[in-house]
């Protein structure tokens, strides 16, 4: 795939020995050498006129499929363009050379050339043209994901070396036993050769999660793109992946994907260069991957030497050096088990006063049982962990066997104070005293997880305490989820926030936002761990909370729109809720799971979600129910098309609306009217629905919607011919999108805004929008992508004829 920056870099940088003469070349299908040499010549020269830079640009593209040589030679030259952008914008980093939405565009890039206006990227295109955007307005930092590594690292060395011989194979797959220490090893590689990928180390734990089931490739997926500022993501998996792969297209990542369970996983979440590495840990060698230009390494036990190293780095020299032979012997016993090692160095680190040989008689007890265990991975451990279970005092013991009992991967310390049913500060002393004895790794930001085999020997123990309330722990652990996502609701969508809600009782307080916007920022980073609260609490039958977690998660799914959680979410939240059998709880799910089959582009099935959703509401005697699904009705026949049925809807919704004082879903639906009277040129009309439905929401104040009843009222008002008044509405709303975080309407809006100035016959400027419009939605979504590329593309042929 030739990926290369056309309107930025070739606005500013290509033009004009004779770039005519070039064209003209590579459109004949020259040879590549010579027409390459030509085309590079003009970039080379004094800044030209864009429609001629994209011109040429665009020769380049169509000579270079399907000749590798001309390939590479773009990509050579496109690389040192790359470099004197990135080096012209030292505070900001994008994903190629890309624009930001609210800062000023114009940049010197070197000499007297500068450039303007958004990147637009070209793959292998057959008309067209693709932009990147760096998603959010706020600049990101380059993603350092990696786990943190011991200070002291030991041996390893012809692991290493093995590894350095193939830093120029773009997958590794790093395999071995289960405490092996491969986590730990591929993370202390990849952070010495971390100057080799500038562009951000990447880390996912895709392997079985503590609900039992392999993690979806999707939010590894939806995790790496979130990195690089897209938060808007398809709905479909497919089309994830290759966003992902065009996002990492020109970029030199290295990617770690921990605990893979197959090849299948892995291969969505490899990124799109040849400039970046994959690393795959994993106990399984995962031979499905030669036919990816996979290469192996088997990492296999410590050495003795290494592994008394090891022991005598966790309790000192002087101790080690007083019972030599005590610290060899648990070496041995230990079998040369990095976490077997670990769990031993931290019980003896711990009792300082203790002696190493008693230590050695413990794991000795039982007849010398040690000596006939194989190192599996599990055998020895579950010996050090026995031991170390042990020895712990019984209010860290307790919290041990809490925390394992919950079905969480990664452990946040509200939830440790859920499980153990403790106050915060007693929840952060456990803690602290499990990751003093190895037995939970600390992540920071208080974020903690268990390794898969503790985590295991923690379950065991809980299994076996009739003390610990096993299902106690993690049901008030999701009613902690529930109770913080209820909150971010309540902040970001006020309106929304008016069904119960339960909280089992211990239930944390929730976080406090000081903004909506961390808010927003919490929900996008839980996403993975409110999805398995949500996926628990329907695996229980905690009906209630199922529907209410769905209910509550709104502004996750208004905002950030997670497609496939969306659809996931309402579909069980419809079940549970059929079977609580509470008021409003069935309506809310049907016609919120309505809307994400809309958002779906699936509106025949939500035609029949929001049917139902009537029947309810009728059936209850709900006007404000019934409302509601009369107006998704009306959105369901507006998305296919059918403008007369859609009016009928709105029309109804309108009048049930009014009837019962419901000021802002009256103006919802009046938004929607005013959207169809355009489509059908009732301009007048439009004006007077849209006014109205402005400033009610505007007094609500509802910012959100008050912005997109500003759009329209300004397609509105350029239809009429009042382009000034039209623009002005427009660039109002968008500066409202951008303060709010609303990605989706910020693309739809600037597409307006260039239907608008192609309205007046201003094509340069539409285009410009257009461009703009695009680098939004190639982020957000596939099917609007091809309707601003279709618009662009129709910006090249000459206007008609008067």
């Amino acid at each position: 795939m030739v990926e290369v920056t056309v309107a930025l870099l070739a606005a500013a940088l290509l033009a004009d020995t004779d770039p005519h003469a070039a064209v003209t070349a590579l459109s004949a299908g020259s040879e590549p050498d010579n027409a390459v040499d030509r085309a590079l010549a003009a970039l080379a020269a004094a800044p030209a006129d864009r429609q001629l830079a994209e011109a040429v640009a665009g020769a380049l593209l169509e000579a270079a499929r399907g000749q590798p040589e001309m390939t590479a030679r773009l990509r050579s030259w496109l690389s040192a363009q790359d470099t004197m952008v990135n080096h012209a914008r030292p505070t900001e980093r994008g994903i190629h050379a890309h624009s930001d939405a609210t800062a000023d565009h114009s940049n010197t890039v070197g000499g007297s050339a500068r450039i303007d206006g958004p990147s637009i990227q070209a793959h292998t295109i057959i008309g067209g043209v693709r932009l990147t955007t760096r998603g959010p307005d706020r600049p990101l930092p380059v993603p350092r994901q990696l786990p943190p590594v011991p200070n002291r690292f030991v041996d390893r060395e012809r692991d290493l070396s093995a590894l350095n011989s193939l830093t120029d194979t773009p997958l590794v797959v790093v395999s071995g036993p289960a405490g092996v220490g491969k986590t730990t090893f591929v993370s202390h590689w990849l952070r010495r050769i971390r100057d080799d990928f500038p562009d951000g180390q990447l880390y996912a734990d895709i392997g079985t999660a503590a609900t039992g089931a392999p993690v979806p490739p999707q939010e590894a997926l939806g995790q790496f793109l979130r990195a690089y500022g897209f938060t808007d993501l398809p709905s479909d998996p497919a089309e994830q992946a290759a966003l992902w792969r065009s996002v990492t297209g020109d970029l030199r990542i290295a990617v770690m994907l921990d605990n893979a369970v197959s090849a299948a996983q892995v291969r969505p979440l490899l990124p799109g260069g040849s400039g970046s590495l994959s690393v795959v840990a994993s106990r399984r060698r995962l031979t499905g991957l030669l036919a990816d230009g996979a290469a192996f390494h088997e990492l296999g036990l410590l050495e003795p030497d290494a592994a008394v190293e090891l022991l005598v780095g966790r309790i000192g020299d002087h101790r080690a050096e007083h019972e030599r032979d005590a610290v060899t012997a648990v070496a041995e016993l230990c079998a040369g088990l990095p976490l077997a090692l670990c769990l031993a160095g931290a019980r003896m680190a711990a009792r300082p006063r203790q002696t190493v040989a008693s230590l050695v008689e413990a794991l000795n007890h039982e007849g010398g049982r040690l000596a006939a265990l194989h190192a599996d991975g599990h055998s020895v451990v579950q010996a050090a962990l026995d031991e170390s279970y042990a020895s712990l005092p019984p209010d860290m013991a307790h919290g041990y066997r809490c925390l394992g009992a919950l079905p969480f991967a990664v452990l946040g310390i509200e939830v440790v104070a859920a499980a153990c049913d403790l106050p915060i500060p007693q929840a952060e002393a456990v803690a602290d005293g499990l990751i003093e004895v190895n037995l939970l790794e600390d992540l920071g930001a208080n974020r903690f997880r268990f390794h898969d085999l503790v985590r295991l020997h923690a379950a065991q123990r809980a299994s076996q305490d009739q003390s610990v309330a096993t299902l106690d722990g993690t049901r008030r652990a999701v009613g902690w989820y529930l109770t913080t996502a209820t909150a971010a609701e309540a902040l970001l969508t006020p309106s929304h926030r008016n069904l119960p809600r339960e909280y089992p009782p211990g239930t944390p307080p929730p976080l406090s936002f000081h903004d909506p916007n961390a808010a927003l920022d919490w929900l996008s980073r839980e996403q993975s761990q409110l999805a398995t609260a949500l996926r628990i609490a329907a695996d229980n039958d905690w009906h209630a909370t199922v529907w209410q977690l769905a209910d509550a998660l709104w502004p996750l799914w208004n905002r950030l729109r997670p497609y496939d959680l969306w659809l996931e979410a309402h579909h069980k939240g419809l079940a549970a809720a059929r079977r609580d059998g509470r008021p409003g709880a069935l309506s809310r799910m049907l016609t919120s799971g309505g809307g994400a089959l809309l958002n779906c582009g699936r509106p025949e099935e939500a035609l029949a979600w929001y049917a139902e959703a009537l029947d309810h509401a009728r059936a209850d005697q709900d006007q404000k129910a019934e409302a509601q699904a009369l107006h998704g009705l009306g959105r369901a026949h507006h998305m296919l098309g059918r403008l007369s049925e859609a009016t009928s809807f709105f029309s109804r919704a309108l009048a049930r609306r009014e009837a019962i004082g419901y000021v802002r879903g009256a103006a919802l639906t009046r938004v929607c009217l005013g959207e169809i009277a355009i489509a059908q040129g009732r301009f007048d009309q439009a004006v007077a629905e849209l006014t109205t439905a402005h400033g009610e929401l505007a007094a609500i104040p509802d910012p959100h919607d008050a912005a997109r009843a500003l759009v329209f009222l300004g397609r509105a008002r350029a239809a009429r011919g009042d382009f000034a008044a039209a623009d002005s509405h427009l660039e109002a709303a968008l500066n409202e999108f951008r303060s709010i975080g609303s990605v989706h309407w910020q693309g739809r809006t600037m597409e307006m805004l260039g239907l608008t100035a192609l309205d007046r016959g201003a094509r340069a400027t539409a285009r410009t929008w257009f461009e703009q419009s695009l680098a939004v939605y190639t982020s957000i979504s596939p099917r609007d992508t091809r309707r601003l590329l279709d618009r662009i593309n129709s910006l090249r042929e000459p206007p008609a004829p008067a």
